[in-house]
């Protein structure tokens, strides 16, 4: 789901079961930001991962469509909400393929489907007497469609807004349903104790824990108000609450209530929901506490990632910060926003956009490591070794030295990719790619043509290096890398995990193609 959830399903490979991959589903009341962008690439990195790794992944993106915010919204242009989510739906639709994602599917929560799913939630949670009707008065914040305690917002300059948010939050009084959700409070820190790695990172699970330790109040999961919603089973009166509503999203994507469904008994429960984490209460209290009510299975892990600042704050349409990805990418091309992204903002973090540091990483690491790399390797090879892949090689020490590093280190990169370690794998393709250019300036292979074996070797060892650093680089700049595997006549389904270890993967003899620049270097006003 885009702003969905990211989850994956920690199988055995040779099993040939699943990772779903989801996010928390992107809130259409504006259009797409920076924010929304990172969330879906970083979706997108761990799904081509554990692709390329041997999996069956379930990428799930979509919008969420319901609530206050959205009625609001849609009278604002004078449209029908339904319209209005139909035309804003599909700007991220649209972003899921500029952004060149892999998502196996997109859903709606104005969708049959899902809307089926939700009220079958709400009739077993009602069934298990963990629904009853009765009034609510607080304080609730339209923008952000969440309920707040009293000791969650202040006071500034006359209008009372969320601590947490900033937002603006308004009183209301109106007959409601409740979830008990208090009668989930121990069950709930009884689950946090038993799976010590359900939250992460670390600091995020502190955050949550202190929560329900304080006292978990019954939630509102009903709102009489307003009409843009799913209608409350044997009530129309009532709209389901949109949190309940949009959470289902994950589980109706894989047509829950059927749980002998094909999808769902090979996706659910996720392994991660990957989500920003100002949402992260939502996922990590209110979805749990819904599904043991439910009496179906919790996902493993629930990931809460940092913000995309403007300056020192979070975007969003009612600050005017937004920062409009699509602007970034028609200057500098998509890969070099994903890279960026990936590598410039530490992953669990908040991070900011710098036009000057993207530009670095255009022409240090793109340009400069990885696509000179490729093209005077390349280039080489194709003058020295008659345009083909070396056929007469003998490994030396340094040529084993620096091809094993990647055997010696892919059970580490795996176990680092499961515990989200995004920032180990950057570094690690970083130090590879500078002791890759490093090995083909120290052999000097233009000094060894009266030592052809030799020659050859380096060369082989150099495109060796080259194929093992694509693949790697693949969930991250999967466009740039299937250009950069043509010198090899390689494509997207030759790209796996398991092979990169093996020193003698290309075939000799094979012809090597010339390819054009990857990356071009950014002219600098400093340079």
């Amino acid at each position: 789901f885009f702003q969905a959830e990211a989850g994956i399903r920690d199988v055995e490979r040779s099993r040939g079961l699943g990772d779903v991959y989801k996010r928390q589903i992107y809130y259409p009341s504006a259009r797409p930001h920076m924010g929304h962008a990172y969330s879906s690439i970083i979706a997108d990195f761990f799904s081509r991962f554990k692709t390329i790794d041997g999996y069956k992944v379930y990428f799930l993106t979509g919008t969420d469509e319901h609530g206050l915010k959205i009625q609001r919204s849609a009278e604002k242009e004078g449209l029908d909400p339904l319209n209005f989510c139909d035309q804003i739906s599909k700007t991220f639709r649209d972003l899921s393929k500029t952004l060149n994602l892999s998502n196996t599917d997109f859903i709606r929560t104005t969708e049959e489907r899902h809307k089926k799913t939700v009220q079958h939630l709400w009739k077993e949670l009602e069934k298990n007497d963990d629904i009853y009707l009765s009034n609510y008065s607080g304080w609730y914040s339209v923008s952000d469609e969440a309920f707040y305690n009293e000791d969650e917002i202040e006071e500034v300059e006359g209008k009372k807004i969320s601590i947490s948010s900033k937002s603006t939050v308004e009183w209301i009084e109106e007959e409601s349903y409740f979830f008990r959700l208090s009668k989930w409070e121990k069950p709930l820190l009884d689950f946090y104790e038993k799976n010590p790695n359900f939250i992460s990172p670390a600091s995020r699970k502190n955050e949550v824990i202190s929560f329900v330790k304080s006292g978990l109040k019954d939630l509102s999961v009903s709102r009489k108000s307003f009409s843009w919603g799913i209608k409350v089973p044997g009530n129309d009166k009532h709209v389901i609450y949109v949190w309940l509503d949009a959470l289902t999203n994950y589980i109706s994507a894989l047509n829950y209530p059927n749980k002998e469904d094909e999808l769902f008994k090979k996706f659910w429960p996720a392994s991660i929901h990957l989500i920003g984490k100002d949402i992260l209460r939502f996922h990590a209290v209110y979805w749990p506490a819904f599904l043991l009510a439910a009496k179906i299975e919790l996902p493993k892990k629930v990931y809460g990632h940092g913000w995309i600042l403007s300056g020192d704050e979070k975007m969003s349409k009612s600050k005017g910060n937004i920062l409009d990805p699509l602007q970034i990418i028609d200057e500098y091309g998509l890969d070099p926003l994903r890279y960026y992204l990936i590598k410039e903002v530490s992953f669990g973090n908040d991070g900011n956009i710098s036009q000057d540091r993207l530009e670095d990483c255009i022409n240090s690491d793109l340009a400069n490591n990885y696509g000179n790399l490729c093209q005077r390797v390349t280039a080489f090879a194709i003058k020295n070794c008659d345009g083909k892949i070396p056929e007469k090689i003998k490994f030396e020490v340094d040529d084993l030295n620096i091809l094993n590093k990647f055997r010696d280190n892919l059970e580490n990169i795996r176990s680092k990719i499961d515990q989200q370690n995004l920032n180990f794998y950057i570094d690690y393709i970083v130090n590879s790619l500078f002791e890759a250019n490093k090995y083909f300036n120290d052999q000097e292979p233009w000094k060894k043509k009266d030592d052809i074996i030799r020659l050859n070797t380096i060369v082989f060892t150099a495109l060796e290096i080259i194929r093992k650093i694509s693949f790697l680089l693949y969930p991250i700049i999967p466009g740039s890398v299937l250009k950069a595997l043509k010198i090899f006549n390689l494509g997207e389904n030759d790209i796996k995990l398991e092979d990169i270890p093996k020193n003698e993967f290309l075939i000799k003899g094979n012809s090597i193609n010339k390819i054009d620049i990857l990356f071009k270097k950014i002219e600098k006003d400093n340079d």
